[in-house]
Parts: C-alpha cells; structure tokens; sequence
C-alpha cells in the first residue's frame, strides 16, 4: 500500500492529494484482495520495488514501480508477465498521465475510449492491447 500510495502521488500531481488518501481504503479492502498481482522485489532486502494488479482477468487497475527504477525495465517485466497471462487487456489512464501515456503506446495499447474518470471528472482514455496471435 505505500508503493501504491507514493507512486500514485507522484503520478499524479495534478490530483489532489486528499483523493488518493480518502482512496486508499478501497484500494487495500476491495480491489487488490479480488486481483491478481505480480510483484517485482529488490535484490538487497527482497523489498517491492513495482507490481501489477488486473482485475477480471483483463483490466489492469494498477501499475507502479518505484522511482528509484524508473527506466531499467522492471514496468516493461511486469507487463509481459500480465500479457502472458491474459489477453486482451485493457486500463484507463488519466491524459494528463504523459509518462504513462507514453509507456503504454511503447507497450502497444491503443486509444479506445475518450472519457472522464468519474472520481476525479478528468480526462482518461481506456486503451486496449491484444496478442498478435489472438484472432479480431
């Protein structure tokens, strides 16, 4: 739950910070019990360093790495582990989210969807990526 909350403050600075914190109950209570999560640990202490959560068994709730590893690949190894497990897959992300934005076209999620998180009322877009082995 810290990764979670410190990654998502930083994600996020143009939310305010009260949002995540009212959040953090649900988040601990009801979607991470009912997803599924990979973890990435450090190598020192074994400490989580990112995970990955997906809820039935296509929409990926959470993604979230550490600052410290930001650019060494660990986002990209939780990624292909959810893609190896489940596809499609699908995620909303808040627009002004450039970084992740961007992650996610490298990772080959396309645009679906143009919305308002109903939260927040910002702009998010739900993207979708599919296997290249899986028929249309």
């Amino acid at each position: 739950m810290l990764l979670w909350l410190r990654s998502t403050l930083a994600a996020h600075p143009f939310i305010d910070e009260s949002y995540w914190y009212e959040s953090a109950a649900m988040v601990r209570e009801s979607f991470l019990p009912q997803a599924k999560t990979w973890v990435a640990c450090g190598l020192e202490h074994g400490e989580i360093i990112g995970f990955i959560s997906v809820l039935n068994q296509q929409f990926i709730g959470a993604l979230f790495v550490i600052e410290q590893v930001y650019g060494t690949g660990i986002a990209q190894r939780l990624m292909a582990e959810a893609k190896s497990h489940y596809s499609p897959l699908l995620l909303e992300v808040y627009q002004q989210n450039q970084r992740a934005v961007a992650f996610y076209r490298r990772e080959g999620f396309g645009v679906i969807a143009d919305t308002h998180h109903p939260g927040t009322g910002l702009a998010t877009w739900v993207m979708s990526w599919k296997s290249a082995t899986q028929a249309d």
